[in-house]
């Protein structure tokens, strides 16, 4: 017969212990199981492993084999112990990635939730609009998205969270800012709309027309909302987007026709999620929910609620 792993984790038990009965009550068998799988090991290899029938000291072959036996039984058990641990979510890593509103306003919070109940997972997040999230996740570059659905056609599961109102943005000292009235679309023509990547999926035509006629697009919202604040115009952004209180700076719904964005959850297609990824969604449904309970989510319908 091949020489095993177990026949292995017995000899070393045995040897460490001195003595068959200590090392059968440490492994959960019977000491007449121990002796057997002892046995037959030294027959597998060839040769006696102790000195006597007492194994309380071993032959040059059982020391010889004791060396490289420990570490591969070691090895194992490590591994063992690993594997289980990422499967109660006490260890792994997790890769995501997020639109930069979400990962600024919801996630911090998801983040300290799951960390306190899974400390050994290590998380890493990237920021990015989201068709690089899409595109993360199709690449397997990362395991979870949070974003808009994809545009077009793609080897993904999307599932939907919550919609969010787009809002126009401007200084607090602007006109259409003042009074906080909804800023209706015949209001905003005119105006220097600073376009950015949350706003070009909105399909409104007169916000078509406004960013058609723009001269300046940002990206990075951190930059956009320090233009606005310096008077270079005015941009729609999602109202999750926007720091609640931040100086200088207005949040003005839009009249009816409203526009919203929707976020949900990215994964692959065909591909199940971990135990950690699992852990990390409930987690963000559950404050979710949480803060759309208690009128903390502003703008926000989640799908699903009543």
């Amino acid at each position: 017969m091949a020489i095993t792993l177990a026949s292995l984790r017995v000899f070393v038990e045995v040897a460490e212990c001195g003595n068959i009965r200590d090392a059968a009550h440490n492994l959960g068998r019977t000491p007449s199981a121990v002796s057997m799988a002892l046995k037959q090991l030294e027959a597998d290899i060839g040769g006696a492993l102790f000195e006597s029938d007492r194994k309380t000291r071993l032959s040059p072959l059982g020391r010889y084999t004791f060396s490289i036996a420990k570490p591969e039984v070691m090895g194992f058990e490590r591994a063992v112990s690993a594997i289980r641990a990422y499967a109660r979510t006490e260890a792994g890593r997790l890769e995501l990635a997020c639109v930069p509103s979400v990962a600024s306003s919801l996630l911090p919070e998801v983040i300290e939730r799951f960390a306190e109940d899974h400390c050994g997972v290590e998380i890493e997040l990237r920021d990015a609009d989201s068709e690089t999230v899409a595109r993360e996740v199709v690449e397997e570059r990362v395991e979870l998205g949070i974003a808009s659905p994809p545009t077009r056609p793609l080897p993904i599961v999307y599932r939907p969270l919550f919609r969010d109102s787009f809002v126009l943005v401007c200084r607090d000292d602007h006109p259409l800012g003042l009074d906080g009235a909804p800023v209706g679309w015949g209001s905003l023509g005119g105006q220097r709309l600073i376009a950015n990547g949350s706003a070009a999926r909105i399909e409104h035509p007169a916000h078509r027309a406004l960013s058609a006629d723009s001269v300046l697009t940002v990206r990075n919202v951190l930059s956009l909302l320090a233009m606005v604040r310096k008077g270079a115009g005015v941009t729609l952004l999602p109202r999750l987007a926007v720091p609640v209180g931040m100086s200088g700076i207005a949040c003005v719904p839009l009249a009816e026709p409203a526009c919203t964005r929707e976020v949900g959850v990215l994964t692959r297609q065909g591909q199940s999620t971990s135990p950690a990824a699992a852990a990390f969604l409930s987690e963000f449904q559950r404050l979710l929910s949480e803060r759309a309970r208690d009128g903390g989510l502003v703008g926000l319908v989640l799908f699903g609620s009543p």
